[in-house]
């Protein structure tokens, strides 16, 4: 289960971002205020020999500025860190940080998985036994109506073959439910499957690459950073930073596709009234514009694999399989190392 490559944020996509952007905006507001409140002092000012000097040397570090490149680099490198050092006052933007709230999250999803995974087999249990009761019943009312049609008993062949008629029709139905009770299943099981080994992965990260961020920000400070983006050098520890926030957006959808999925499970099973042999259309048509759905980020190509296995006889679901684990890692390659390359 390779973690996918991921399109860089630029700045302005970022939470530190949106900070700059109202500044900006907020900075532009104070300029108009202060050109429109005290526009005719600024020109008696910039009229004197002061005044143009003042002017003519603040004109040509805008032009420097902006036709040096840099320069240039090195202005908007200051003021994006001066923008994330104020966003991270109030929103966090650590992707540490982040993704160790998300390990938490996971952990949380992890066990409602579990749950709704025992309810979910303790209802195929049941359905397959009220399933299996009625193909008994079915052969029971078969036999009494071709009895009774021997003896010519017209009225209880006809009762018995109506009865397994509509017991019949009912398993038919019944069978449709337990079709999507098991794609439900497996994708489940497989769910939780990778998502423990997401968590697990996570948390190696946090923890080898946490260590390795102290050493490259020790080893590469603000001023060598900036000194890096004037010599059109690569900064450390942005590139640091920018695999460290695709590996939290990676996660943030892969976290979000199985919340989303456990919902869907969720409403499915709150939908099946196996007391009574119905069920609701809102929750089956949930699950199957899932399974239409193209890919799956937590899945990837093992989505359509357990789609064709839930939907193959030959393919028996063992209920009564304990829920696969994995085993702790001894040594190979975290998904995410490849965000770093």
């Amino acid at each position: 289960m390779d973690a996918p490559q991921m399109k860089p944020k630029s700045f302005w996509q970022r939470p530190e971002g949106v900070t700059g952007l109202l500044f900006l905006v907020a900075l532009v507001g104070v300029l108009g205020f202060v050109l429109v409140s005290f526009g005719s002092a600024i020109l008696s000012f910039i009229s004197t020999t002061i005044g143009l000097v003042v002017a003519g040397l603040i004109l040509l570090a805008i032009l420097y500025m902006v036709f040096d490149p840099k320069m240039r680099n090195l202005v908007f490198y200051m003021y994006k860190s001066v923008m994330r050092a104020i966003t991270g006052l109030f929103v966090q933007i650590d992707p540490i940080g982040i993704l160790k709230t998300y390990v938490d999250e996971l952990q949380g999803n992890l066990r409602k998985m579990n749950k709704q995974i025992s309810q979910l087999r303790a209802q195929m249990h049941k359905l397959k036994e009220v399933i299996v009761n009625n193909e008994r019943e079915i052969s029971s009312n078969l036999k009494i109506a071709g009895k009774a049609k021997e003896t010519n008993k017209r009225n209880v062949m006809i009762l018995k073959s109506r009865r397994a008629g509509r017991l019949k029709d009912s398993n038919i139905k019944l069978e449709e439910l337990y079709k999507k009770m098991e794609v439900l299943y497996r994708v489940l099981t497989k769910m939780y499957e990778n998502s423990a080994i997401l968590a697990e992965d996570i948390q190696d990260q946090v923890a080898v690459k946490e260590q390795e961020r102290k050493a490259i920000h020790a080893s590469h400070g603000a001023m060598q950073s900036a000194m890096s983006i004037i010599q059109g050098d690569p900064d450390q520890r942005a590139m640091f930073d920018m695999a460290m926030e695709n590996i939290t957006e990676d996660v943030a959808n892969k976290v979000g596709e199985m919340e989303r999925f456990m919902e869907v499970s969720a409403n499915f099973m709150d939908s099946v009234d196996l007391q009574n042999g119905v069920f609701e259309e809102e929750g089956l048509n949930m699950l199957e514009e899932w399974e239409k759905e193209s890919n799956s980020l937590l899945l990837g190509e093992e989505k359509s694999s357990l789609l064709l296995q839930a939907n193959n006889d030959s393919e028996v679901l063992d209920l009564d399989a304990p829920m696969p684990e994995r085993a702790k890692k001894t040594g190979g390659a975290n998904q995410y190392d490849s965000f770093f390359n």
